[in-house]
């Protein structure tokens, strides 16, 4: 894979945060050497969350984000701070920049405060060394603790080269050496891939998980075969050789489980991004609570990415449906996609959230950090479906530590 095809939720995510007119947007065009974002003279120019994933020399792959002022103002200015502190929750180091004519202001030190609090690395850009009258070091060396501190001038091209050098010292993320699958695979396996085309569909292409696990099991020098459920059982019987698993859509759990003989491995595309994620044990234990919803209970279903929902969307409508089936309850279901996760979860019984492949590793960390803090199950799409299909078991056989999730209960 080439650094261009990496996804994004792969990159580094470097956010850029600040005070309206501090220079954001400006010393984002000079770090990328691009008109990355609009430029203007009146506060508030930015107004939306702004990313770009792209190459950026010395760090290699990484996702941009310039964001709105954290000292908007008004109701549709707390809006936007609003979306500025999200961005937050999936930034893998921070540039705070502030106005180095005006000095730290009290916006700064809590905008400081919650990078703290989040232990996201970050450092400080005092924009507007052109400007500044007194050269004298005034720096508070208390705010800008371990020399993470910069002036720059993002209009005179003014030590932008020693800033990006300070980023890419605090981008320094440790490789992810887990696989989606090809760990468990030897050369020449064979891998059956269940994967649906139906209206939920993208047309003409298949959807990212599907995507990066053909190209895990191809880098393990191991045979994808990809069909859809009617073809299932006729492939197994013309392969030549029991396949070391099969992968399903979570969709389609019940009738792949029912064509795909016991002594084959069988796992889903869900499940395999939770244990790539690193969460897969939690959701486990998550689907349980399952079991315990009743009458009136709140259910937020949650998704990553933002796209047009079909009619028979698994999130919004399958998955729901699944869950009044299954425990007979008359339960209230709430949506999220995108940015758009809760902070305060206490409302809610359950959280079932997607496979997360559209989130970065840290973003999907402080979703399942929230729940658990304030002791709310969550588990994910896969694993749900499978508990409420009874297969759970046999879903995470593959998976000793997941499996002993069940063992326990």
């Amino acid at each position: 894979m080439s650094l261009n095809d990496m996804p994004s939720a792969d990159r580094v995510h470097i956010g850029f945060f600040g005070r309206r007119n501090a220079g954001k947007s400006s010393v984002v065009n000079a770090v990328t050497g691009q008109n990355l974002a609009v430029v203007s003279q009146v506060k508030g120019t930015t107004t939306d969350p702004v990313q770009k994933a792209m190459e950026l020399l010395p760090m290699g792959p990484v996702v941009i984000i310039d964001t709105p002022g954290i000292d908007d103002e008004g109701e549709l200015g707390e809006l936007r701070v609003q979306k500025t502190r999200q961005i937050l929750n999936k930034t893998d180091v921070a540039v705070l920049v502030i106005d180095g004519t005006a000095g730290i202001t009290s916006s700064d030190q809590e905008l400081l405060r919650i990078l703290k609090a989040k232990e996201i690395p970050y450092v400080l850009a005092f924009n507007k060394e052109d400007l500044r009258e007194e050269k004298a070091d005034d720096i508070d060396w208390g705010t800008a603790e371990q020399g993470h501190f910069v002036r720059v001038s993002a209009r005179t091209g003014f030590q932008i080269e020693d800033l990006k050098e300070k980023i890419a010292n605090l981008a320094v993320v440790e490789e992810n050496k887990r696989r989606i699958v090809g760990d468990l695979l030897k050369p020449s396996d064979f891998v059956v891939l269940v994967t649906p085309i139906d209206q939920a569909a993208p047309k003409g292409r298949l959807i990212l998980p599907q995507q990066q696990t053909i190209r895990d099991i191809l880098e393990s020098e191991a045979v994808a075969v990809v069909v859809q459920e009617p073809e299932l059982s006729g492939t197994l019987r013309q392969l030549g050789k029991r396949p070391a698993m099969v992968i399903t859509d979570s969709q389609a759990f019940a009738r792949v489980s029912e064509d795909t003989p016991g002594e084959i491995p069988l796992t889903s595309f869900s499940i395999l991004f939770a244990r790539y994620k690193g969460n897969l044990e939690t959701a486990v234990r998550g689907a349980a609570a399952i079991e315990r919803l009743q009458d009136g209970d709140k259910i937020l279903i949650s998704e990553g990415c933002t796209h047009h929902r079909q009619c028979d969307d698994i999130g919004s409508v399958k998955i729901p449906r699944w869950l009044k089936e299954y425990t007979g309850k008359q339960l209230e279901i709430q949506l999220s996609s995108g940015t758009e996760f809760p902070e305060d979860l206490s409302a809610y019984q359950l959280i079932i959230h997607c496979g997360g492949c559209m989130l970065n590793e840290r973003e999907m960390r402080y979703r399942q950090k929230c729940a658990i803090d304030q002791e709310i199950p969550i588990t994910n799409y896969g694993t749900a479906i499978a508990y409420m299909q009874g297969i759970l078991r046999r879903s995470v056989e593959l998976f000793p530590q997941a499996l002993a999730q069940l063992t326990q209960k």
